[in-house]
Protein backbone atom coordinates (compact mmCIF):
# COMPACT_ATOMS: atom_id res chain seq x y z
CA UNK A 1 0.00 0.00 0.00
CA UNK A 2 1.64 3.40 -0.94
CA UNK A 3 1.84 6.11 1.71
CA UNK A 4 -0.68 8.26 -0.31
CA UNK A 5 -3.26 5.47 -0.25
CA UNK A 6 -2.80 4.34 3.26
CA UNK A 7 -3.11 7.70 4.80
CA UNK A 8 -6.07 8.89 2.48
CA UNK A 9 -7.69 5.60 4.35
CA UNK A 10 -6.67 6.78 7.48
CA UNK A 11 -8.40 9.76 7.06
CA UNK A 12 -11.47 8.68 5.63
CA UNK A 13 -11.99 6.43 8.97
CA UNK A 14 -10.88 8.99 11.47
CA UNK A 15 -13.34 11.60 9.38
CA UNK A 16 -15.93 9.37 9.66
CA UNK A 17 -15.45 8.63 13.49
CA UNK A 18 -15.41 12.34 14.13
CA UNK A 19 -18.86 12.84 12.23
CA UNK A 20 -20.29 9.20 13.64
CA UNK A 21 -20.34 7.55 10.54
CA UNK A 22 -20.82 4.01 9.34
CA UNK A 23 -17.63 2.05 8.56
CA UNK A 24 -16.42 2.49 4.88
CA UNK A 25 -16.93 -0.11 2.70
CA UNK A 26 -13.81 -0.61 0.47
CA UNK A 27 -15.52 -0.67 -3.29
CA UNK A 28 -11.93 -1.77 -4.91
CA UNK A 29 -9.72 1.48 -5.69
CA UNK A 30 -11.53 3.13 -3.06
CA UNK A 31 -14.05 3.55 -0.31
CA UNK A 32 -17.86 4.34 0.09
CA UNK A 33 -19.91 5.61 2.92
CA UNK A 34 -23.62 7.02 3.21
CA UNK A 35 -22.93 9.64 5.08
CA UNK A 36 -26.26 11.76 4.73
CA UNK A 37 -24.07 15.20 5.01
CA UNK A 38 -25.00 18.77 3.69
CA UNK A 39 -25.08 18.68 -0.47
CA UNK A 40 -24.87 14.50 -0.81
CA UNK A 41 -25.78 11.85 1.10
CA UNK A 42 -23.26 9.01 -0.61
CA UNK A 43 -19.96 9.36 -0.45
CA UNK A 44 -16.77 7.95 -2.63
CA UNK A 45 -13.64 8.51 -1.95
CA UNK A 46 -10.67 7.73 -4.41
CA UNK A 47 -7.29 5.94 -3.03
CA UNK A 48 -5.28 5.22 -5.83
CA UNK A 49 -5.90 8.14 -8.30
CA UNK A 50 -2.21 8.94 -8.82
CA UNK A 51 -1.18 5.17 -9.17
CA UNK A 52 -4.59 3.59 -11.20
CA UNK A 53 -6.34 6.55 -13.09
CA UNK A 54 -8.50 2.88 -14.64
CA UNK A 55 -9.70 2.90 -10.86
CA UNK A 56 -11.12 6.74 -11.58
CA UNK A 57 -13.29 5.62 -13.88
CA UNK A 58 -14.46 2.66 -12.45
CA UNK A 59 -15.18 5.00 -9.27
CA UNK A 60 -17.12 7.57 -11.53
CA UNK A 61 -19.55 4.84 -13.10
CA UNK A 62 -20.14 3.52 -9.66
CA UNK A 63 -21.01 7.09 -8.32
CA UNK A 64 -23.22 7.52 -11.61
CA UNK A 65 -24.91 4.37 -10.73
CA UNK A 66 -26.25 5.83 -7.12
CA UNK A 67 -30.15 6.92 -6.65
CA UNK A 68 -29.14 9.79 -4.61
CA UNK A 69 -26.76 12.49 -4.37
CA UNK A 70 -23.26 11.29 -4.31
CA UNK A 71 -19.31 12.66 -4.45
CA UNK A 72 -16.31 11.27 -5.38
CA UNK A 73 -13.92 12.53 -3.20
CA UNK A 74 -10.25 12.65 -4.71
CA UNK A 75 -6.83 13.22 -3.33
CA UNK A 76 -4.18 13.48 -5.86
CA UNK A 77 -0.64 14.90 -6.29
CA UNK A 78 -1.73 15.32 -10.12
CA UNK A 79 -4.79 17.63 -9.84
CA UNK A 80 -4.96 18.38 -13.89
CA UNK A 81 -4.87 15.05 -14.50
CA UNK A 82 -7.18 13.45 -12.44
CA UNK A 83 -9.83 16.22 -13.09
CA UNK A 84 -9.68 15.28 -16.73
CA UNK A 85 -10.31 11.77 -16.22
CA UNK A 86 -13.38 12.48 -14.54
CA UNK A 87 -14.90 14.59 -16.71
CA UNK A 88 -14.24 12.33 -19.62
CA UNK A 89 -15.99 9.60 -17.59
CA UNK A 90 -19.09 11.90 -17.13
CA UNK A 91 -18.48 13.58 -13.66
CA UNK A 92 -17.88 17.45 -13.18
CA UNK A 93 -15.90 19.33 -10.74
CA UNK A 94 -17.26 20.92 -7.58
CA UNK A 95 -14.03 22.04 -5.90
CA UNK A 96 -10.24 21.70 -6.74
CA UNK A 97 -8.82 24.24 -4.22
CA UNK A 98 -8.75 22.01 -1.11
CA UNK A 99 -5.86 20.39 0.58
CA UNK A 100 -4.83 16.51 2.41
CA UNK A 101 -2.76 18.21 5.31
CA UNK A 102 -0.57 16.63 8.16
CA UNK A 103 1.13 17.58 11.53
CA UNK A 104 3.27 16.24 14.03
CA UNK A 105 0.73 17.55 17.13
CA UNK A 106 3.97 16.86 19.59
CA UNK A 107 5.23 20.52 18.56
CA UNK A 108 1.83 22.22 17.49
CA UNK A 109 1.85 25.80 18.53
CA UNK A 110 -0.26 26.35 21.89
CA UNK A 111 -2.50 29.38 21.48
CA UNK A 112 -5.11 30.21 24.08
CA UNK A 113 -8.21 32.05 24.33
CA UNK A 114 -8.57 35.57 25.78
CA UNK A 115 -11.47 37.02 27.59
CA UNK A 116 -14.05 37.53 27.05
CA UNK A 117 -14.13 33.74 25.64
CA UNK A 118 -13.48 30.57 27.95
CA UNK A 119 -12.56 27.08 25.96
CA UNK A 120 -14.69 24.06 26.81
CA UNK A 121 -13.18 20.52 25.96
CA UNK A 122 -15.25 16.94 26.05
CA UNK A 123 -14.15 13.96 24.95
CA UNK A 124 -16.37 10.65 24.30
CA UNK A 125 -15.15 7.22 23.93
CA UNK A 126 -16.75 4.51 21.75
CA UNK A 127 -15.74 1.34 21.07
CA UNK A 128 -12.24 1.86 20.97
CA UNK A 129 -12.14 5.91 19.36
CA UNK A 130 -12.87 8.92 20.48
CA UNK A 131 -14.07 12.08 19.45
CA UNK A 132 -12.25 15.33 21.07
CA UNK A 133 -15.10 18.41 21.14
CA UNK A 134 -13.90 22.22 21.57
CA UNK A 135 -15.41 25.41 22.02
CA UNK A 136 -14.91 28.88 22.74
CA UNK A 137 -17.51 30.31 24.60
CA UNK A 138 -18.15 33.97 25.48
CA UNK A 139 -19.00 35.46 27.96
CA UNK A 140 -22.85 36.02 26.99
CA UNK A 141 -22.95 32.49 26.41
CA UNK A 142 -22.56 32.76 22.56
CA UNK A 143 -20.36 29.67 20.51
CA UNK A 144 -17.71 31.96 19.12
CA UNK A 145 -15.99 29.06 17.80
CA UNK A 146 -15.94 25.49 17.97
CA UNK A 147 -14.48 22.24 16.42
CA UNK A 148 -13.72 18.46 16.75
CA UNK A 149 -11.15 15.65 16.08
CA UNK A 150 -11.91 11.98 15.53
CA UNK A 151 -8.90 9.87 17.37
CA UNK A 152 -8.54 6.30 16.16
CA UNK A 153 -4.92 4.64 16.11
CA UNK A 154 -2.37 6.01 15.86
CA UNK A 155 -4.39 9.49 14.28
CA UNK A 156 -6.50 12.40 14.92
CA UNK A 157 -8.61 14.14 11.94
CA UNK A 158 -9.70 17.90 12.50
CA UNK A 159 -13.22 18.43 11.46
CA UNK A 160 -16.04 21.06 11.45
CA UNK A 161 -13.19 23.89 12.04
CA UNK A 162 -15.48 26.84 12.76
CA UNK A 163 -15.43 30.30 13.74
CA UNK A 164 -19.03 32.48 14.40
CA UNK A 165 -18.78 35.29 11.43
CA UNK A 166 -19.28 38.00 14.84
CA UNK A 167 -16.57 36.22 16.70
CA UNK A 168 -13.47 36.15 14.06
CA UNK A 169 -10.40 37.65 13.95
CA UNK A 170 -9.81 37.33 17.47
CA UNK A 171 -7.43 33.87 17.53
CA UNK A 172 -10.10 31.84 18.41
CA UNK A 173 -9.69 29.17 15.52
CA UNK A 174 -5.96 28.65 16.65
CA UNK A 175 -7.20 28.17 19.92
CA UNK A 176 -9.75 25.76 19.25
CA UNK A 177 -6.79 23.44 17.19
CA UNK A 178 -4.74 23.94 20.32
CA UNK A 179 -7.03 22.75 22.52
CA UNK A 180 -7.73 19.72 19.89
CA UNK A 181 -4.05 18.97 19.77
CA UNK A 182 -3.39 19.11 23.26
CA UNK A 183 -6.41 16.52 24.01
CA UNK A 184 -5.23 14.04 21.27
CA UNK A 185 -1.55 14.39 22.96
CA UNK A 186 -3.05 13.66 26.61
CA UNK A 187 -5.10 10.68 24.47
CA UNK A 188 -1.94 9.40 23.07
CA UNK A 189 -2.43 10.60 19.55
CA UNK A 190 0.31 12.31 17.80
CA UNK A 191 -0.34 12.41 13.84
CA UNK A 192 -2.49 15.06 12.93
CA UNK A 193 -4.29 14.86 9.77
CA UNK A 194 -7.26 17.00 7.92
CA UNK A 195 -8.44 18.32 4.68
CA UNK A 196 -8.24 22.09 4.21
CA UNK A 197 -10.85 24.23 2.67
CA UNK A 198 -9.52 27.12 1.23
CA UNK A 199 -10.22 29.66 4.07
CA UNK A 200 -8.38 27.14 6.32
CA UNK A 201 -5.22 26.11 4.68
CA UNK A 202 -3.51 30.01 5.87
CA UNK A 203 -4.28 29.16 9.27
CA UNK A 204 -3.34 25.50 9.30
CA UNK A 205 -0.18 26.33 7.26
CA UNK A 206 0.74 29.24 10.05
CA UNK A 207 0.16 26.08 12.65
CA UNK A 208 2.17 23.95 10.85
CA UNK A 209 0.72 21.55 9.09
CA UNK A 210 1.96 20.44 5.62
CA UNK A 211 0.03 19.76 2.06
CA UNK A 212 0.23 16.49 1.28
CA UNK A 213 -2.18 16.59 -2.03
CA UNK A 214 -4.73 18.29 -3.61
CA UNK A 215 -8.34 17.54 -2.99
CA UNK A 216 -10.94 17.05 -6.03
CA UNK A 217 -14.56 16.86 -5.08
CA UNK A 218 -16.44 15.65 -7.94
CA UNK A 219 -20.23 14.44 -8.73
CA UNK A 220 -22.74 13.93 -11.64
CA UNK A 221 -23.68 16.89 -13.83
CA UNK A 222 -27.00 18.94 -11.77
CA UNK A 223 -25.50 18.29 -8.64
CA UNK A 224 -24.16 21.51 -6.93
CA UNK A 225 -21.79 22.35 -3.96
CA UNK A 226 -23.99 23.58 -0.73
CA UNK A 227 -23.18 26.96 0.09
Amino acid sequence: MSDLRNLIARWQHGWGVARALPVAEDVGGGLRVRCMQPGRDVEYVALDADEDLASLTRLADLVAGEDTVTWLTVPTTDPARAASALVDAGLIVLKSSELLMTADLRGHPQHISAAPYRLLTQVDSHRGDSVVAATAQHESGEVGARGTMGLTGTDAIADRIETMPAHRRKGLASAIMSSLARSAIEEGVEHGILIASEDGQRLYTTLGWQPVANVLITTTPGNTYPS
